[in-house]
């Protein structure tokens, strides 16, 4: 197979850098993260590359690959333009550290905002098999942040004040929507997590690597959920007669 050119972006911290091209032997099978560990083990060992499992479970391998937000893990060569050079770039959505790695530890610190599951009190302890299914999707992220890297509020708007993004909504859905969970967080999303900024475009869904239906199956059951409490006008009209 013919050599294949990367163009990766190099620099540090804020202050800018640039795309360098490297030149790749291909081999079959050969994966984008297979070609950086190429290029550090022969062109530039001082590359900066987060990575752990090279399986698609861990997540750490994210970065935007001729502009596509994807795990390096999981994109084949094979499947991108050979006529052109492969661009490979960091995360845009979180501040660069080095070369592909970026900071995400703001996705952290939304995690730890979220009230963890609280079980009803005497309560038998069967799930219908239709339910555990539904839960168990949400329990497929792998959190790479490749939903967050592409959501416009994240990635133009910079809302991270006002805004959790698509995975926190995701681990939310996964407890509100679990039958014997007991806490109430529609109020967390609405005030917090900002879930009424999302316009539920789906990029979100298009990115995950596990194919979790985000918007489908998250979002939007989470949307209803704060129309119904917050928004629907008899149960305005019951709080105001009962002064709640």
């Amino acid at each position: 197979m013919p050599d294949a050119t990367l163009r990766i972006f190099r620099g540090e911290g804020a202050a800018g850098g640039q795309a360098v091209d490297y030149k790749v032997p291909i081999a079959p099978g050969m994966v984008v993260l297979d070609a950086l560990h190429y290029i550090q083990g022969h062109l530039a060992p001082d590359l900066a590359v987060r990575w752990n499992c090279k399986a698609a479970k861990c997540g750490s391998c994210s970065a935007e690959v001729n502009g596509r937000p994807r795990l390096t893990c999981k994109t084949r060569v094979d499947s991108l333009p050979m006529d052109q050079p492969i661009i490979v770039m960091p995360m845009k959505s979180f501040p660069r550290i080095k070369d592909l790695v970026t900071d995400v530890s703001w996705n952290y610190a939304v995690n730890k905002k979220i009230p963890a599951f609280r079980p009803q009190q005497n309560t038998d302890w069967k799930i219908s098999q239709i339910d555990v299914d539904r839960v168990q999707e949400f329990r497929k992220c792998i959190e790479c942040f490749l939903c967050q890297d592409v959501c416009h509020v994240l990635r133009e708007h910079d809302d991270k004040k006002k805004f959790g993004g698509p995975r926190f909504f995701v681990r939310v859905a996964g407890l509100e929507l679990h039958p014997l969970d007991a806490l109430n967080r529609t109020a967390l999303l609405k005030d917090d997590l900002g879930i009424g900024l999302c316009n539920i475009t789906k990029c979100c869904t298009e990115v995950c690597p596990e194919d979790i239906h985000i918007t489908d199956n998250a979002i939007i059951p989470l949307k209803e959920r704060v129309v119904d409490q917050f928004y629907d006008p008899l149960t305005m009209l019951f709080r105001k007669v009962l002064g709640k």
